[in-house]
């Protein structure tokens, strides 16, 4: 299941930490060896459209407690490095639980959304690029429209940078609200 989350809305952030907080219970429930949680931000900082995950990485860098994170602006996570950061991660936290942020490209109603699921996230599938599967949950932030084969490239690159930093900090806010405050209660998510 995808939820798609409306940055525009006043409830949606508050929507989305719940939703977020009880995927999270879900999955340590199903797998009880779960010992920390990993966000992995992938994305370049070369192109503005793809910077959302670096973003979202540097900023959630700054306030690690319970979770590490993997790709930030300084030292991003892109199609060059996914499989060996994948590999450290393996290496050095075996029971993560891993959530895979990334920008996506979607419907023209959709720019500006957020999407969260439960399964693993398949980036650079707008870009027409084959890399691994990543994550146990996944947020994409929807950046800009998705075209015909070959223009993920070209949108990503002439996406709007307030388009991108309004996603990104409805991202970090909402991480912020589920990972470090412990007053979010778990309530069933909206479909």
């Amino acid at each position: 299941m995808i939820y798609y989350f409306d940055t525009a809305k006043k409830s949606a952030l508050i929507d989305f930490s719940k939703t977020l907080k009880t995927l999270i219970s879900e999955k340590k429930c199903k797998t009880e060896n779960i010992s920390e949680i990993v966000l992995i931000c992938i994305g370049s900082d070369r192109a503005t459209g793809d910077c959302l995950g670096p973003m979202v990485g540097h900023r959630m860098s700054k306030y690690q407690r319970n979770f590490s994170v993997y790709g930030t602006l300084e030292k991003p996570v892109h199609a060059k490095n996914l499989s060996a950061a994948l590999s450290f991660i393996g290496k050095y936290h075996k029971d993560a639980l891993i959530i895979a942020i990334d920008a996506s490209l979607g419907r023209a109603e959709h720019v500006g959304y957020i999407t969260l699921g439960e399964g693993s996230l398949s980036p650079g599938v707008g870009v027409d690029k084959d890399l691994p599967d990543v994550g146990d949950l996944f947020i994409t932030g929807i950046v800009n429209l998705a075209a015909f084969k070959g223009a993920g490239h070209l949108l990503l690159q002439t996406t709007r940078l307030n388009t991108v930093m309004q996603l990104t900090d409805f991202i970090c806010m909402g991480l912020n609200l589920c990972l470090t405050v412990k007053s979010v209660p778990l309530t069933p998510a909206v479909k």
